[in-house]
């Protein structure tokens, strides 16, 4: 949690809560420009609204422009998708309408689990383009809050800010010269904690199957493969040099073993299962309770 004394701006935006601390309260225009950059991030990748530029493939095969850090989140995409065997895909956004996570929150399942269309049949991305052969629902959720962390932590250095945390709803990045400890929420019990960990100039992020649960069975993390929510992980944690690859990793971990996404990326790892046991990597050695 942010050091005593610091100073925090709180808003919502992407559907969720933001924090971002700093030891001095934050110039309106500096505040302004955050904002800016998550409104943006809003209408570009948003498949909740009609008007995003996501939203147009979804209507018709075409092709759109995003911004220059899409060539991030597609590489880190294009890698995941390799190492799961196409379980986890930016296409997952029709399997997750189907189940009832849509555009107007319907929570009610509008038939059978169904697996996501393949990646290499109907999407061409390409750095900052996208070119779709059918009309696809397009879902970023699994690393794009984490990249939203980062721009923001990019908005804080370019205003001359080298102390800070931001905070998305658990999806955090750290930046200066005193680490911050950060409870692990038990994914059972919000008002628990499992652990702590140390974060010291890192992002660290988390994913949970019941973070958006609406039924028996039903979550937001999907095999899309199959279409059907996963069921033997229930939570996982990931550290990593920036909240991009954190959060995609936090998802991953859901489908993929630890030691098969090390031989891509650097980060620390834990796992809890539907049976209570856990594993971790060093990172995280010793910051759990008994």
């Amino acid at each position: 949690m942010p050091h005593p004394g610091w100073s925090t701006f709180g808003f919502e935006g992407i559907g969720t809560h933001w924090d971002i601390s700093t030891p001095e309260q934050l110039a309106p225009e500096v505040r302004e420009e955050l904002l800016g950059t998550v409104a943006d991030y809003d209408h570009t990748y948003s498949r909740f609204r009609p008007d995003s530029l996501v939203a147009a493939l979804a209507k018709a095969p075409g092709t759109i422009t995003l911004p220059r850090h899409a060539g991030a989140l597609h590489r880190v995409y294009a890698d995941l998708y390799r190492l799961s065997r196409g379980a986890m895909t930016p296409l997952v956004g029709s399997s997750l309408n189907r189940l009832g996570y849509d555009a107007a929150y319907t929570l009610v399942p509008s038939g059978t689990p169904e697996p996501a269309p393949r990646w290499e049949d109907v999407l061409d991305w390409d750095g900052t383009t996208i070119t779709a052969s059918d009309a696809v629902v397009l879902d970023i959720g699994a690393a794009g809050k984490g990249q939203l962390v980062d721009l923001l932590g990019g908005v804080l250095r370019e205003a001359g800010h080298t102390d800070f945390l931001v905070d998305g709803s658990g999806d955090m990045l750290h930046s200066g010269s005193q680490a911050v400890t950060v409870a692990l929420e038990h994914p059972y019990n919000p008002k628990q904690a499992i652990g702590t960990v140390e974060l010291d100039n890192a992002a660290l992020c988390a994913s949970a199957a019941n973070r958006r649960a609406w039924g028996d069975g039903l979550h937001h993390v999907l095999d899309a493969t199959t279409g059907e929510p996963i069921q033997t992980t229930v939570a996982t944690w990931t550290m990593a040099e920036n909240a991009l690859a954190a959060d995609a990793l936090a998802t991953a971990l859901f489908m993929v073993e630890p030691e098969t996404l090390e031989t891509v990326f650097d980060f620390s790892w834990l796992r809890v299962f539907s049976n209570g046991a856990a594993t971790f990597s060093g990172g995280f050695e010793g910051r759990l309770f008994s």
